[in-house]
């Protein structure tokens, strides 16, 4: 069993998964080596020192804690750089196009690079593929990004507001979040309304008493269109902020009507998602949606009589689909010309349906070439990169990149690089408060559990308005 010993246990989880870059699970269980990391730090200064017996050498790097207000960032950093470099030695056969990257925003440790580099931005970009190993193609992918994300404004007054749906017509096989298959909880949907909606009324109270303005807001789920026309029309009443992005995450287009577009673009909605996740009838089937291609048409038609920015969802890797399949969904994608298209890579999720049962994915390579695919055709046809996130055990460590024609989603840039607070209602969902005078970010997450969401309301309305009310 390869074996991690190391002078701070701070640093296990992220040196594990610098591991799992290299090894997959059966290899961890199996190989017989043993790395131990030791890190000093004195003052600013930290010394790293990892040996094996992979070659019973001693690696030692000595650094500089940039930011003294975070050090244990620092100490991670380090230790995972000496590590991955003594790895790839091990296998220097493993293409890892993020390199080192193990987080879930490389954009934001770049803006972290561009300031310890003081502003240069070009310096924090080179270090992104000498120090961190990141290849050429995806650190310019980074660069483009940033530049697509330079309108957005930052101000501790302004917040985004999310408002959380879990459930959903059917439960998809990737999935690994609270969402509920509605005909097996029925019974628990105006419950939960009921104490959704005491906790927006709460919110809008907070919001007030701290004198915030909304920059946008997102209803998410789970899938928020599995509401009837009266109960969408009777949660959206609540929300009366005026903002220039207003999205609701229809998803599933089964769940699509006229009378619940109506009742989107009535209470200002400017945003929505239809996501195909493929356009191939036979994966639809296999990872559990619910609907075909033909309601993928029916219900993007009829967005199109509204004046919504449309957002559409693929994901590459879905079932071990071959790379024509996964090029034909993108291509068709770029027909429909919606103003935003996500690509997301398939993450095998503990708590899925695909983790538990063991299912085979389609192999790295074939994913990295689907992703390329997707990134050359889309900037091809006028699409530009605006945001980009990583999840842990995505096939091939890859990414899930937000493109955009006209529109890029501010609340989409916000979440995914904590350059504002949000303030969260609904099960699972989490409101993070953002002091851009630190660079400090602190969290609250509702209850994950519906039933409990439900009996414990009061609870967390009480921890929210803490966190935001605390100095």
């Amino acid at each position: 069993m390869i074996k991690i010993n190391v002078s701070d246990e701070k640093l296990l989880d992220e040196l594990t998964l610098v591991l799992k870059l290299f090894f997959d699970s059966e290899e961890i269980e199996n190989l017989n080596y043993e790395f131990n990391i030791e890190q000093n730090v004195v003052d600013l200064d930290i010394e790293t020192k990892l040996t094996s017996n992979f070659d019973e050498k001693e690696y030692v790097s000595n650094e500089k804690i940039i930011d003294s207000r975070f050090p244990e960032r620092y100490k991670k950093r380090y230790a995972k750089l000496l590590l991955f470099n003594l790895l790839k030695k091990i296998k220097p056969q493993k293409n890892l196009p993020w390199g080192s990257l193990t987080g879930i925003r490389p954009t934001k440790l770049t803006y972290e690079l561009t300031k310890e580099c003081g502003g240069d931005y070009m310096k924090a970009f080179n270090m992104l593929t000498t120090k961190f190993g990141v290849s050429l193609e995806k650190a310019k992918i980074v660069k483009e990004i940033i530049k697509n994300q330079s309108f957005v404004i930052k101000n501790d007054n302004l917040v985004d507001l999310y408002i959380n749906i879990p459930f959903c017509p059917s439960k998809c096989y990737y999935c690994s979040f609270i969402s509920l298959p509605i005909d097996k909880c029925r019974n628990k949907l105006e419950p939960y309304l009921e104490a959704l909606k005491k906790e927006i009324i709460e919110t809008k109270k907070l919001i007030e008493k701290k004198n915030y303005l909304i920059k946008s807001i997102y209803i998410g789920g789970g899938t928020p269109t599995i509401l009837s026309a009266s109960q969408l029309d009777d949660l959206l009443s609540l929300i009366n902020y005026k903002v220039s992005e207003f999205t609701v995450e229809c998803g599933r287009p089964d769940t699509i009507t006229k009378e619940k577009l109506d009742v989107l673009s009535s209470h200002g909605v400017t945003r929505i998602s239809i996501n195909p996740q493929t356009f191939c009838n036979k994966t639809l089937k296999e990872i559990g949606r619910t609907h075909t291609l033909k309601d993928i048409m029916d219900a993007y038609k009829l967005a199109l009589g509204y004046n919504f920015v449309i957002n559409m969802d693929l994901i590459a890797g879905l079932s071990c689909e071959k790379l024509s399949t996964f090029k034909k969904s993108v291509n068709t994608a770029i027909d429909y010309a919606p103003d935003n298209i996500t690509i997301h890579t398939l993450s095998v999720k503990r708590g899925s349906e695909l983790k538990e049962s063991n299912t085979q994915t389609t192999n790295d390579l074939e994913v990295m070439k689907m992703v390329d695919y997707s990134y050359q055709k889309l900037t091809e046809a006028g699409y530009k990169p605006y945001y980009l996130y990583k999840q842990k055990n995505m096939i091939g460590n890859l990414e899930n990149i937000g493109y955009f024609k006209n529109n890029p989603s501010i609340f989409n840039i916000d979440s995914m690089e904590e350059f504002a607070s949000v303030i969260a209602c609904g099960a699972n969902a989490i409101s993070k408060r953002y002091y851009s005078i630190n660079n400090k970010i602190e969290r609250f997450a509702n209850l994950k559990n519906i039933d409990e969401y439900i009996n414990r309301i009061d609870e967390m309305i009480a921890k929210k308005a803490e966190l935001f009310c605390k100095n």
